[in-house]
């Protein structure tokens, strides 16, 4: 199979889809591997490498599009990208189309086969391509946090960890999945008072135990996060229905009473945001001040620690790749039915029930597409 990685657009977005390690296994397979001029300078993987790795460079991305017959992305296509794709064409890269009807729209007009990381699950329903980035973000949530809370970006001016005699910062995760777990992890180790709330008793035993009660573990009783939420110096967003628009859990109310100059990081953002003041934002600006709360907000949080995120990305990525290569979507979709999740538009049909059901269209099935 042709293979296409074009650069990525977005802004400052420096991760790329396949590394020179994951080209040089395709080839290996047989596969034709097309990859745009300077796609992996933001990881250090530079042009001769990925030619060493037996891959095809090409000058612009308008090669790529044309010839080959999988597009491995990172982040959603572009709107001039968009532009470039076309019927019979596989694009598996993240997309999160709950969040974006106009996204949708134009993949439904292109009549691509649209497979999204993280929709993708396993046996165990959990989201395997998603796992990777949710961890980046969850460690990176904290750092963020950390930073916005210092005086000069429109913070409180709080220290995190504190010092001796003076008191630690308060962070309130909502949410106790992988984003969670992993800002509580960075939290914690920065001396913060944590707290997760979450609506599963087994998943909160579990936090309890995994931290040995070094963070408090709660129930998201009707009215505890309102009670929270005003004590907090930093908010973690990080909720996750998977394929559908994030719940807006954090209203306008509650962020009114939030102390001034205290943070919000909605790393929810990508699927609408848990927020109701949310939206997105760029590594270029990432924060807007709204009551006095500095909400970060930027949608491709991992595209700051690039090197990391690429590598953990491939390692995810590169077996369903591969297969899609040597065996083709439909027979891929057989053989998987945790892989057949992922598709979310195909041939001009919407076949996710969250995007079908988001934007009012009839939904189709994948074998009736494909």
């Amino acid at each position: 199979m042709i293979i296409g990685v074009p650069k990525e657009i977005k802004n400052h977005e420096y991760r790329v889809g396949l590394t020179v390690e994951a080209v040089s296994r395709l080839v290996s397979e047989g596969n034709q591997v097309l990859v745009e001029q300077g796609a992996g300078t933001g990881v250090s993987a530079f042009d001769d490498e990925y030619r060493a790795a037996g891959a095809t460079v090409c000058d612009s991305s308008d090669e790529i599009f044309l010839r080959a017959e999988l597009i491995v992305k990172v982040k959603e296509p572009q709107m001039e990208e968009c532009k470039k794709l076309r019927k019979g064409q596989i694009l598996f890269t993240y997309l999160h189309l709950a969040a974006d009807r106009d996204l949708t729209e134009r993949l439904i007009k292109t009549g691509v086969t649209a497979i999204a990381y993280e929709t993708v699950t396993n046996s165990a329903g959990q989201l395997p391509l998603l796992y990777p980035m949710s961890e980046v973000a969850g460690k990176l949530a904290v750092q963020a946090g950390a930073k916005c809370l210092e005086k000069p970006a429109g913070g409180r001016g709080v220290l995190l960890g504190g010092v001796s005699g003076v008191a630690p910062g308060l962070v309130l995760i909502i949410g106790g999945g992988v984003v969670g777990d992993n800002s509580a992890i960075v939290a914690r180790g920065m001396g913060a008072n944590v707290t997760i709330l979450d609506t599963s008793l087994d998943r909160l035993r579990y936090l309890t135990d995994k931290y040995n009660g070094s963070i408090t573990c709660l129930y998201a009783a009707p009215g505890l996060l309102q009670k929270l939420i005003v004590q907090a110096d930093l908010v973690i967003g990080a909720v996750l229905v998977p394929g559908a628009s994030a719940p807006k859990l954090i209203t306008r109310q509650m962020v009114s009473g939030m102390k001034p100059g205290s943070v919000i990081v909605d790393v929810a953002i990508d699927q609408g945001g848990c927020c109701e003041g949310s939206r997105p934002t760029t590594h270029e600006s990432p924060t807007f001040i709204v009551n006095d709360v500095v909400h970060y907000c930027v949608a491709n949080m991992p595209g700051a620690v690039p090197e990391t995120s690429t590598l953990a990305l491939n390692n995810a990525t590169l077996p369903y790749i591969s297969e899609l290569a040597k065996r083709g979507v439909r027979q891929s979709f057989l053989n998987d039915k945790g892989f057949r999740d992922g598709l979310n538009v195909s041939n001009g049909h919407i076949t996710n029930t969250a995007v079908a059901a988001k934007f009012g269209y009839d939904i189709a099935q994948w074998e009736d597409v494909l």
